[in-house]
Order: C-alpha cells, then sequence, then structure tokens
C-alpha cells in the first residue's frame, strides 16, 4: 500500500514531464517558423477580412524598425506603397517638376492624320530669270546660301540686238530732244525784243512737244525689254548705252515700288542699296540651285538660279475621306474664333514624337478627294525658325531652317471638348491586365491608387472622376511604369533565373 507522499511526487512529475515537452514542442515550432508562419498568417488575415501582401513573410520584417513610421505614412498600406530613393528617382525622370497636382478642366478630343511639311504654290520657290540675252561675267551666289534682297547674285553682258537698237534711238531722241531746247532758248530771247515772228518759235515748241512724245514711247520700250526706271533713268543722266546687267535677288516685301525691276543695274548707274530698315531683318532667301556658270550664254528667260523664301511653309495633313466633315468643322470653328481648337503638329524622329508645334491653323481644306488614296487633304499655315546660322570667313551666310519641306509630321485635329475631366499626360498611367494605376505622393513614399480610364490616345488618359483621385492630390505625371514593376518586385516577384540565358 503506497503512502500519501508517493502519490503527490508522481503527479508533480508528470506534470514536469507535461512542461519539458511543451517547451521543446515550442522551441521546435519557432526553429520551423518559415514553414508555417507564412500560411497562418494568410489565413488569419481570411478570418479578419485584411489584405496581406503575397510573399511577405517575417523575415522580411527582421531587422525593421516599425517604430521609425511617422505620421506621413499614416493611410497607407505596404502592398501598394513605394520608396524611392533620389537615385531611383533621377533614374525614371521624377524630378520635382514631373509632381503635378490633379486638376478638373477641359478635354479636347483630337483626330490624328499623317502630314507633310510642303511649300506655298507660288509662293515659296523663286526663280531669277535672265532678262535680256548676253554672256554671264560673274557669278557671286553660292548654292546653299543665304542672300538678302538686292544682293548681287549675277553680272550679264548683254548682246541682245533689239535692245541696242532700242538704246540706241533713246539716245538720239535724247539728243533731238536737247537740240531743240537750246533752239528754244535761243528764239525765245529773239522773240522778246521782236527780231522774229512768234510762229517761228511756236513751231519749235511743237518739234519739241513731237520729241517728247516720242521718247516717252523709247522709254516704254525700254521698260518691256526689261530695264527698270532707274536704269533708264541712269541712260538720262550718263548718256551711255547699257552693257552690263547685275542681277540682284528680287524684293519679297511691297514696300519696294519696282519689285523685279529694282534687282536690275548697270554699270553706269549705281542702285542704291536698300536703306537701313527697308528691307525686312526676317526677309532671307536661300539659294537653293545655281544653273550658269561664267561664261555662259543665256537667253531672255532663261532661269539663272532658284531661291527659295522658307520663312513660311505648309503642312499639309491627309485624312480618311470620312473624317472630312470633322476636318471641316475644326476649321469653321477656328474661323469663328472659338478658342481651344487649334491644331497641333508633332513632328518624327525615328517613329518617336521629337517636337511638339501648337496653335497652328488650318488655312483650307481641299476641294477634291483623291481618287486613288481615297484622302481628304487640308493645309495648315507654320511659321518657319532658324535652328543654325554660320557665316564662313568669306562673308557668305548659311542657314539651317527647323522644318523643312519633305519632313514627315502628325497632325492633331481638335474634334470634340469634354468639360471637367482629369487629364493626365500617357506616362502617369500604369497597366497591368485589366488594371489602371496612378502614383499619388503620401510623404515620401508614393500610394498607387486604382483608376478608371475613360479614353486614352497617343499623349493624354482621361480618368474618371469617380473619387479615386481628387483634385489637388499631387502625382507623379512620368514613370508609372516603372513604379508599378518595382512595386511588384517589392511584393516579392524575385528575378527570374533564366533572364538573360537563350536555350
Amino acid at each position: 500500500m503506497r503512502s500519501p507522499l508517493s502519490k503527490i511526487s508522481s503527479e508533480r512529475l508528470a506534470s514536469l514531464a507535461g512542461m519539458v515537452l511543451v517547451g521543446v514542442l515550442a522551441v521546435a515550432a519557432w526553429g520551423f517558423r518559415a514553414h508555417w508562419l507564412p500560411a497562418a498568417r494568410i489565413w488569419l488575415a481570411g478570418q479578419l477580412d485584411v489584405q496581406v501582401p503575397a510573399g511577405e513573410s517575417e523575415e522580411s520584417h527582421a531587422g525593421h524598425d516599425h517604430g521609425g513610421h511617422d505620421d506621413s505614412h499614416a493611410g497607407h498600406e505596404e502592398s501598394s506603397s513605394l520608396h524611392l530613393s533620389e537615385q531611383a528617382r533621377g533614374n525614371i525622370g521624377l524630378t520635382a517638376e514631373m509632381l503635378q497636382p490633379v486638376k478638373l478642366g477641359v478635354f479636347t478630343r483630337t483626330l490624328s492624320v499623317p502630314a507633310r511639311v510642303v511649300e506655298r504654290p507660288g509662293r515659296t520657290r523663286i526663280q531669277v530669270a535672265s532678262p535680256m540675252t548676253g554672256v554671264v561675267t560673274a557669278v557671286h551666289a553660292v548654292q546653299g546660301e543665304a542672300v538678302r534682297p538686292g544682293t548681287l547674285m549675277f553680272k550679264v553682258r548683254l548682246t541682245h540686238e533689239d535692245l541696242v537698237q532700242a538704246q540706241t534711238v533713246f539716245l538720239k531722241t535724247l539728243g533731238e530732244l536737247d537740240v531743240e531746247d537750246r533752239e528754244i532758248d535761243r528764239l525765245t530771247g529773239l522773240d522778246e525784243r521782236g527780231v522774229i515772228a512768234g510762229k517761228t518759235l511756236l513751231e519749235r515748241q511743237y518739234s519739241k512737244q513731237k520729241l517728247q512724245a516720242v521718247l516717252r514711247a523709247h522709254r516704254e520700250a525700254l521698260l518691256l525689254h526689261g530695264l527698270s526706271e532707274q536704269q533708264i533713268d541712269g541712260i538720262v543722266r550718263e548718256r551711255h548705252l547699257l552693257n552690263e546687267l547685275e542681277v540682284r535677288a528680287p524684293f519679297l516685301s511691297q514696300r519696294d515700288p519696282n519689285t523685279q525691276r529694282a534687282a536690275l543695274s548697270i554699270n553706269h548707274v549705281s542702285v542704291a542699296s536698300p536703306a537701313e530698315g527697308e528691307t525686312d531683318p526676317g526677309e532671307l532667301l536661300m539659294v537653293q540651285l545655281v544653273n550658269v556658270h561664267t561664261g555662259a550664254m543665256v537667253r531672255a528667260g532663261d532661269a539663272l538660279a532658284v531661291l527659295a523664301d522658307l520663312r513660311e511653309l505648309y503642312i499639309e495633313g491627309r485624312a480618311f475621306e470620312h473624317d472630312a466633315d470633322e476636318i471641316t468643322h475644326a476649321a469653321r470653328m477656328q474661323a469663328a474664333g472659338e478658342p481651344g481648337w487649334d491644331v497641333t503638329a508633332v513632328r518624327e524622329n525615328n517613329g518617336r514624337a521629337s517636337e511638339t508645334v501648337t496653335g497652328l491653323k488650318i488655312v483650307y481644306v481641299d476641294n477634291e478627294v483623291q481618287s486613288e488614296s481615297r484622302a481628304q487633304r487640308f493645309f495648315v499655315r507654320l511659321h518657319n525658325q532658324i535652328a543654325q546660322d554660320t557665316q564662313t570667313p568669306d562673308g557668305h551666310r548659311f542657314l539651317t531652317w527647323r522644318f523643312k519641306p519633305g519632313q514627315r509630321m502628325q497632325l492633331r485635329v481638335p474634334v470634340e471638348a469634354w468639360a471637367d475631366k482629369i487629364v493626365l499626360p500617357v506616362d502617369a498611367v500604369a497597366r497591368e491586365g485589366a488594371e489602371r494605376f496612378v502614383f499619388q505622393q503620401n510623404g515620401d513614399h508614393f500610394d498607387r491608387r486604382p483608376v478608371q480610364v475613360e479614353y486614352q490616345d497617343q499623349m493624354w488618359v482621361v480618368i474618371a472622376n469617380d473619387g479615386s483621385l481628387f483634385p489637388g492630390d499631387i502625382v507623379a505625371i512620368q514613370g508609372a511604369h516603372q513604379m508599378q514593376v518595382a512595386l511588384k518586385n517589392k511584393a516579392g516577384g524575385g528575378v527570374d533565373p533564366h533572364a538573360g540565358h537563350n536555350h
């Protein structure tokens, strides 16, 4: 028969053994926590309806100082929040200018059509022709250079027989008129003293009027031959025949009273250069082609050179036939002065947009649909700019223009306006399957916000105003795709072991 003391000792021994077993199991569970803890946390989150980031384990929090979070992180979830270092922000171009507040505004839906830069018919290309038959004695024009109106380009020695004959008759008539003037002066003195009859003086005056009429006819004949008023006046003063022409760059402005005729001068009568301020400082002509050389024989009307005025060009857009009504509507709204209907041009560079020109106006819409391409053409006025200005030691000036005929572009024509819309650049929205996200600044973090896209083109995205974003929220307008990739990597998307391998 056992004693009560032995019974108590057995109970204590069993209790001590149980405590040891529980301790051993606890130590074993802690040692294998990497295997069972993630599943347990996911199960617990499901029971409590709490989202747990995929792949997050206890090791991911090892050494993390949770007490270091301040109020600036309040309200954000680790699964949809991203912290970027200064280096990372620089890598994706996320500067301070790339963080913009959300605003409600008017979005204009546009129609994008292919286009190209073209010359203005009858305005851009200017042909310099020889006004008379002769031999080229000097070529001052250099192909590719820029010249101002009035610049000397060629010298031509005249060999035109009709012109020589017309000048000879003109000079002869001038001489006869001089003789008649002297005789009238002599007879006037005699008539005052009553030496001669008044009829004799009257006959001489009639004869002078006839010579003046003949002289005017010869003057008009010289003008038809291509001489200018200044050249004819020079013949009158110098009493020499015109034997050499100086062909100069023509004037484009309407301030020159003689237009093309002022581009010519003779060696005996110097035509004054344009006065300071007479020519528009921006009025420059490009020598595109020089057709003659020194010693070449040219006839009246032969092209000596081809100039180009590239200060203003056209952009020729080619829309589909069924878009013609929208193009016409945009042109009508522009003509009515309605704001927000300007055309935008995008210059292409190897398939990528390189620069944008805004505020363009439609000049006219073509009244013919192309029979083969079924394209509807329309034209937009384009003001050109000088991209580079170079001058050589010998005084020749060469220009590189920003826009050149033949360049490919895209025209974006406004067709519809939507009010009170959230509009962001296309780089501000990340795509993941059917989801679209933007990244809102939250202190030193960026929180991912799901949004609904109502419309998107090559440049802009229209976000639904459904409460996902509010006016005043600061969002990143660039680098959304890279931030989405970084967020996926943070959530546990490991590096692909096969990345960079070719099997």
